[in-house]
């Protein structure tokens, strides 16, 4: 047997032992995964032997239970139930693909006081959560230095104790850096970038910033009073990373790929409708900002904008550039 299946059927064990006020039967373990009773003796004795605390006793009519016995973590100030435990270690793959420079070490410190509450078989029964769970790492999230450390703890306090900043940031619009002075609100992760939500007295609005382009920031002995309310899902109006109004739109998608199509929630707002041949048409209200564009584009001939018909012109248009720019490339050399 893989060992993957084994840690994930041992982990069910510990939740179901977790989870029962009196205890649980071996024989009721075994049918509720679909194993034998010796199966999950040996889940069970391999399990103690790893440290976690187990244990046996009969109930009143003389039956013998498992149980396990109190919080896994006790050491630490708040505890850490087994579920929270099994689902935090499962998650590690996740969290450092996405944890970037400033949060990466932070991460690995706090990996490293739970792991010194471990025995070392219960570490090594954890340790093989997370290769259970894969996760493909955000180009340029790994690595990082003091620099950008200390940069993110500013952002952290600006946000926290709404101090105003001063904040030099490399714009790619325009290709140059700019001096802002700030009201940093928020920290946003989305699409595997940090964001800084901003209101910036300038332009008396709020402004997104990747924090990857921040060169600089500087926290203000002023402090400032929030006068705008930020959703909580503060990028949830765009297919990206926009905050912008929305608007309908609808997209018919060809057979061949509304299987596909159907398959996924690509916004809440989304409504489908089956169409001739097997087609489908997906509507939303979403912002109509570069974000929906390239998503429209990126189908390429298997979607087709049919309202509004001036996104319909422009994603058209893009079309169109882009087959001139093949038409007029050179032919490779011989």
């Amino acid at each position: 047997m893989p060992r993957n299946q084994e840690v994930i059927r041992q982990w069910k064990v510990l939740h179901g032992l977790e989870t029962a006020r009196h205890g649980v039967a071996i024989d009721a373990l075994a049918d509720e995964l679909g194993v034998t009773t010796r199966t999950i003796r040996r889940d069970l004795a391999a399990l103690q032997e790893a440290g976690f605390p187990l244990y046996d006793e009969k109930d009143a009519e003389g039956r013998v239970r498992w149980r396990l016995e109190g919080q896994v973590l006790k050491g630490l100030e708040a505890g850490f139930t087994l579920a929270e435990l099994c689902a935090l270690y499962l998650s590690r793959n996740l969290l450092e693909s996405v944890a970037g420079a400033p949060f990466r070490r932070d991460l690995t410190m706090a990996f490293a006081r739970i792991e010194k509450m471990l025995s070392p078989r219960m570490r090594q029964f954890l340790d093989a959560m997370p290769g259970m769970l894969a996760a493909k790492p955000t180009p340029g999230a790994s690595g990082g230095d003091d620099a950008q450390a200390d940069l993110m703890a500013r952002l952290l306090e600006g946000t926290l104790h709404h101090r105003v900043a001063t904040m030099r940031y490399h714009s790619v619009s325009s290709g140059r850096e700019k001096d802002y002075l700030i009201h940093p609100y928020r920290i946003a992760f989305a699409q595997g970038e940090l964001y800084l939500l901003a209101f910036v007295p300038e332009y008396d609005d709020i402004r997104t910033f990747a924090v990857s382009r921040i060169e600089s920031v500087s926290l203000e002995k002023q402090t400032f009073t929030p006068h705008r309310d930020l959703a909580d899902d503060v990028f949830g109006n765009s297919l990206g990373v926009y905050s912008g109004p929305t608007a309908p739109v609808e997209i018919e998608f060809e057979a061949r790929i509304a299987p596909y199509v159907r398959a996924r929630v690509w916004h809440p707002s989304q409504e489908l409708r089956e169409a001739e041949g097997g087609r489908v048409l997906l509507s939303m209200r979403v912002c109509h900002d570069w974000a929906l564009r390239s998503w429209i584009l990126g189908w390429g001939p298997l979607a087709r904008v049919l309202a509004p018909l001036s996104l319909a012109n422009e994603i058209e248009s893009d079309l169109q550039s882009a087959s001139r720019r093949y038409a007029a490339r050179e032919a490779p050399p011989r």
